[in-house]
């Protein structure tokens, strides 16, 4: 009987520790998990910002207001490129500009995004990027932690979305656009690559805007339309109809002021 006891007593111990071993390697496994989880969480991203204008520094205020509404380094800005030898060298808050744009390559270890793109060389956005020799995913897309953005939306690489602009749902935002501070872009609109989208502008659901557009503060575009490729739609114009590409127009209604973009 006893022999019986201590057999029964060896064997309990021995499936106890077996199961404190296997809290251990659990515990240890759920700390490993923690530990990648910080890591993962605290990885700050570095971020080099094509162009020096307006747009651009505007970008670097939205890094840092990022990184303030998730109270950690989510990005740090390592400086500006731009093709301007003039520049390099020399600072824009506190922030260096590297050299041209086609030195990018050099900055392995970075994302980069575009500033570049105004109503005087918009036009040429694709050519300024393609410049950098860069790949799509080399891109970051930044949104302003203000803007309202839906899950159910879609927004390219490489893209900037400003202060308080609202995307509701099935938006189709493309590559390099940039949307400038309090604009509201409705349901189910598509935004083509390379345009930029100024402040203030109301855009109606439906509606289809081609590649490589600009679009002027505080105009207003009905619903269900399409704006062809290149065009550019002058500050405050009231858009009611389809517009073909490569297209300037301005008024209310917008009416077609000539036909070719300079820039």
């Amino acid at each position: 009987m006893l022999l019986f006891t201590c057999l029964r007593y060896t064997v309990f111990l021995t499936i106890k520790n077996l199961s404190i071993g296997d809290d251990h390697k659990h515990l240890n496994h759920q700390h490993e998990s923690y530990n990648s989880t910080i890591q993962m969480k605290t990885m700050t991203k570095n971020i080099i910002i094509l162009g020096t204008g307006g747009n651009s520094v505007d970008i670097l205020d939205t890094l840092n207001d990022i990184n303030r509404a998730r109270s950690q380094d989510i990005y740090q800005c390592n400086g500006f490129l731009d093709d301007n030898p003039d520049k390099w060298g020399k600072f824009i808050c506190e922030k260096k500009i590297l050299g041209p744009l086609s030195s990018a390559l050099d900055y392995q270890n970075c994302l980069f995004v575009n500033g570049i793109g105004s109503p005087s060389n918009f036009l040429r956005k694709t050519e300024i990027i393609q410049k950098t020799l860069l790949s799509i995913d080399q891109f970051e897309s930044i949104i302003h932690p203000t803007a309202s953005v839906s899950k159910l939306s879609k927004i390219g690489r490489g893209s900037v979305i400003f202060q308080n602009v609202t995307i509701t749902s099935n938006v189709y935002i493309g590559n390099h656009v940039i949307i400038l501070p309090n604009t509201v872009i409705s349901h189910d609109d598509i935004i083509g690559d390379y345009t930029c989208i100024t402040g203030g502008v109301c855009i109606s659901g439906g509606v289809e805007i081609g590649t490589s557009c600009y679009i002027g503060t505080n105009a207003s575009v009905i619903g269900n339309i399409k704006i062809g490729n290149r065009c550019l739609v002058g500050m405050g114009s009231v858009v009611l109809h389809d517009i073909q590409e490569n297209m300037v127009v301005a008024g209310n209604p917008a009416r077609v002021l000539r036909s070719g973009v300079e820039s």
